[in-house]
């Protein structure tokens, strides 16, 4: 199955769609609309990152670990992981049950609830709503409740499901599709030549800033 179909009503994206490789659906989830908490936003950047002993900017590069697990489920399932102390991000696992890959949502555009995310990020500029995960599991309303859940319908057997919705939007044509380093990521996973794993529209005000990942050094 590929990309987002180019016109017709919005649908709900199977669990078909995710159970491909992950580079395949974070390129192919921009111009997706992606719905939770009485938000939609139209997703405009995305990053990819494969599992275990795979890729080394992954959670999952070491094995499972009881924050990871969700990854290693199977395709349709949230990865909602804490960060920094402070931060809720957005992940959406992909290929096949065990190999661990995951979608970041970067970013977004809302496009419906505007009221409701506008309570959510009060004195932040409407661009800055989704311009970010952080930013972006905030205005959704997205928190560590939320790991491990099933989006995609019907519901993937005893797994608990979630009230999120992925679904068709608006296609990105290719030639407007940038791809990158991935945010934040240090080490050899932040290589942008072996790893250009980051996905986004061209010039899409929504789109985060690139920052190189920095080695924190432990304190003696």
């Amino acid at each position: 199955m590929g990309g987002l179909p180019a016109d017709g009503p919005v649908t709900t994206l199977p669990r078909e769609f995710f159970a491909r490789p992950v580079l395949d659906v974070s390129r192919d989830l921009l111009g997706a609309h992606l719905t939770h908490g009485g938000v939609t936003i139209r997703v405009t950047e995305t990053e990819a990152y494969a599992g275990h002993g795979v890729d080394p900017g992954s959670h999952a590069f070491r094995g499972e670990t009881p924050r990871t697990a969700p990854m290693f489920g199977p395709p349709g399932v949230t990865y909602v992981y804490f960060t920094y102390g402070m931060h809720w991000m957005l992940c959406l696992v992909t290929g096949e049950l065990g190999t661990a890959e995951a979608v970041l949502v970067r970013a977004g555009e809302v496009v419906d609830g505007h009221d409701v995310a506008a309570a959510r990020r009060p004195g932040i500029r409407e661009r800055d709503w989704c311009r970010g995960p952080a930013r972006l599991a905030t205005t959704l309303a997205l928190d560590g409740s939320h790991t491990g859940r099933d989006f995609c319908h019907p519901p993937l057997g005893p797994v608990p499901s979630i009230d999120l919705t992925v679904a068709t939007g608006e296609p990105r044509p290719d030639h407007t599709i940038r791809s990158g380093p991935r945010v934040g990521v240090s080490g050899p996973g932040g290589d942008g030549t072996a790893y250009p794993w980051r996905f986004w529209t061209d010039g899409e005000p929504t789109v985060s800033a690139y920052r190189p990942g920095v080695i924190r050094r432990r304190s003696r």
